[in-house]
């Protein structure tokens, strides 16, 4: 099977419009979380919460499980080492965005920690 550059473009032309909405909507949340976390004052390598971590994991595994559901599909069609690599990236994938959205959403919620070294 010979796969072309215009062969990918076309399949990605026909498979991306349904979900375009879906993806806008969670790119728009992603920046809004970041601009907000960050005009607070929110610092990625400065703020540490080890739940946001916990739920953006589980965030991905449950990714394996809902995602052949949302593509009206089925866990036993991912058979070829292509298709557990796309659901694994998939998953990967879930989980940074969770991380990434509810990251600066926690440094919000409980604010800048005080102390040890932290600057008033």
């Amino acid at each position: 099977m010979k796969f072309t550059l215009a062969g990918i473009l076309a399949v990605m032309a026909h498979a991306i419009p349904p979900f375009l909405p879906l993806l806008l909507t969670i790119l728009a949340v992603l920046v809004l979380a970041q601009l907000l976390g960050r005009l607070r004052g929110y610092r990625m390598t400065a703020h540490r919460y080890r739940p946001v971590a916990i739920v953006a994991l589980v965030a991905g595994l449950s990714t394996l499980w809902w995602l052949p559901m949302a593509t009206h599909s089925r866990l036993a069609f991912v058979a070829t080492p292509t298709d557990w690599a796309l659901l694994i990236a998939a998953a990967l994938g879930v989980t940074l965005i969770t991380w990434l959205v509810l990251h600066p959403l926690s440094y919000l919620m409980r604010g800048p920690r005080r102390g040890r070294g932290t600057p008033a």
